[in-house]
């Protein structure tokens, strides 16, 4: 009897109805959509650019890491 009863469909349907009433629902589901067009364009051109024959990658250059030494020296400068 699950979740997939056509039952369970119409009673959230009806909840959804009551939340959003009949003339705001289209405009919902309006963003909806354009909102996943957005995000499908935004993944194919992630794409291209990723395949692009003279593409370079974004280098991010390495960051020190928080050692203790690195601390230490820090509170130095700070103290002193």
């Amino acid at each position: 009897m699950g979740f997939t009863s056509i039952w369970h469909w119409v009673i959230v349907l009806l909840i959804v109805l009551l939340l959003f009433g009949a003339g705001k629902l289209p405009k919902v589901m309006g963003d909806l959509a354009k909102g996943a067009k957005a995000f499908k364009a935004g993944l194919k051109d992630d794409d291209e650019d990723a395949a692009a024959p003279g593409a370079t990658a974004k280098v991010i250059p390495n960051q020190p890491a928080n050692t203790v030494d690195h601390a230490a020296k820090k509170d130095e400068a700070v103290r002193g």
